[in-house]
């Protein structure tokens, strides 16, 4: 179904950046393969915003600063559940910067996530906690942008838990799954996937949005 954009959607650009593509240290499968696709895509929208995972050193997610974890491991911080990664996305490092293809010039703003050491950030809307804002919601309402087009890394982290709070916080979402990618840890793809079923949550293709 072809969706048609208007000035108040916005394109929300999550984490295309170094080490979550090829080579970096917590690539996801393809992850580069979005970028020409995400170019083209921003290219149609008046708005885009780009979030940047931006990790202290040692943060309390990385496997690294859990003594006897390894990466993957799920272990139950004081807000839930987490996953344990390998150390990215550090901050002022090679692998915190976003891909050298990624080419939006008229982004006109960066929500940086995760630089809080004791909690992890998938969410564009909130913490890992689910309460902690980001203060996106507030800007996107200032702006009048009502219906958000999300792309990005990762389908299964990231993008859906940005997709998830954005429904909850009141925007039409929208998840171009084509300019995405997942990591699918233990069926987390499947996993999103239902969860945007179930919020009703649209995923079109690419060539839908016009």
């Amino acid at each position: 179904m072809a969706e048609k954009i208007t000035d108040s959607d916005v394109l929300l650009v999550v984490d295309v950046q170094n080490d979550f593509c090829p080579g970096g240290s917590l690539a996801v499968p393809g992850g580069d393969e979005i970028v020409p696709l995400v170019n083209r895509l921003a290219g149609r929208f008046q708005h885009v915003i780009l979030t940047q995972d931006w990790h202290p050193p040692a943060h309390s997610s990385f496997a690294s600063a859990n003594p006897g974890r390894q990466p993957f491991e799920v272990v139950t911080f004081p807000y839930g559940p987490q996953v344990l990664w390998p150390d990215h996305c550090v901050q002022e490092t090679r692998g915190a910067a976003f891909h050298d293809g990624l080419h939006i010039p008229h982004a006109e703003l960066i929500i940086r996530k995760g630089y809080r050491r004791a909690i992890d950030s998938y969410s564009a809307f909130f913490e890992n906690d689910r309460t902690t804002p980001t203060g996106l919601a507030g800007y996107l309402r200032e702006r009048g942008l009502s219906r958000i087009f999300l792309a990005g890394l990762a389908l299964d982290f990231c993008v859906r838990y940005s997709a998830e709070d954005g429904h909850r916080c009141g925007f039409d979402i929208v998840v171009v799954e084509e300019a995405t990618r997942g990591i699918d840890l233990n069926g987390s793809v499947d996993a999103a996937r239902r969860a945007f079923a179930e919020r009703e949550i649209a995923a079109i293709a690419a060539d839908d949005v016009t």
